[in-house]
């Protein structure tokens, strides 16, 4: 009876899109460890030696970067030059704005948007900064991780054509995108919707009165037809906005990839949510 070959390099995910993506590349070749775990915040994650014990001899951790990660400093005293951290969307093309994540002892603004993931595009951009740092650390396996990329690569091809087709049931003049928090301005840029995040880029801040008030008059003077809660996000005030106002509520959208199996799952949901409020009766 023969035994599984044991993987021949070992990794750690600190975000649940990039643990799919390390498993996509990496193949039986990688072993990878998921530190976030279903229920974990990718923005508030709190490194803790014993958390890391899982993780003991990976040699490459990998991050989603962007400045999502308000923790690196302390990751990095933890690690010790144990092993090296791959910021995953350091060298993709960002959007721009603030986003302070309060009530953790990283408080901090992101001077970029960080959350790349929402354009297919960037993630297909992504199996390559995958490819390239598995292909650095294990160079013997470097034409298996270029070969799982380019295959992952055609298939994300395939689910962005998807999405293209699925997004012409919404009319042009329909492509406003409320949603809780700023988390999809890069599905906006990349399939031309304009973005109204009802509490912009800090997913803790609430509105006030006279602000929800002012909210509200913007979303009918534009023609908001929707309003997208988050899974992560209390709904209740969204449902305030809806009630006596015109504007329905939408389906939950998935910010982060958290509860999902893969990220293709999380696109298809998202994208089905849309445009089931969204596309023309």
């Amino acid at each position: 009876m023969g035994f599984a070959q044991a993987a021949e390099l070992k990794v750690a995910s600190l975000h649940p899109l990039i643990d799919d993506l390390l498993r996509q590349v990496g193949g039986e070749k990688v072993e990878v460890v998921d530190l976030i775990g279903e229920k974990g915040d990718p923005h508030s994650f709190e490194p803790r030696a014993a958390d890391l014990l899982a993780a003991e001899g990976a040699s490459l951790y990998f991050v989603s970067g962007m400045g999502l990660e308000g923790y690196l400093p302390k990751l990095k005293g933890i690690l010790a030059g144990k092993a090296r951290i791959v910021e995953v969307g350091a060298t993709l093309p960002a959007l721009h704005g603030a986003c302070e994540h309060e009530g953790h002892e990283h408080d901090h603004e992101h001077e970029m948007d960080p959350h790349w993931w929402h354009s297919v595009d960037l993630f297909r951009r992504a199996a390559g900064v995958v490819a390239d740092e598995l292909s650095a650390a294990s160079p013997e396996n470097k034409a298996v991780f270029e070969a799982n990329a380019q295959a992952y690569r055609a298939k994300l091809d395939g689910l962005e054509k998807w999405v293209k087709r699925e997004l012409i049931r919404i009319p042009r003049d329909g492509r406003k995108l409320a949603t809780a928090h700023a988390a999809f301005q890069y599905f906006c840029e990349a399939y031309g919707f304009e973005a109204y995040p009802i509490q912009g880029l800090n997913r803790e801040r609430m509105p006030d009165a006279a602000e929800l008030a002012e909210l509200i008059a913007t979303l009918k003077k534009e023609r908001v037809a929707a309003v997208f809660p988050e899974k992560e996000s209390n709904p209740k005030m969204l449902e305030s906005l809806t009630k006596d106002t015109g504007i329905q509520l939408g389906g939950e959208l998935v910010a982060d990839g958290r509860g999902m199996t893969s990220y293709e799952e999380m696109v298809r949901a998202n994208v089905a949510a849309i445009v089931t409020a969204l596309s023309a009766k």
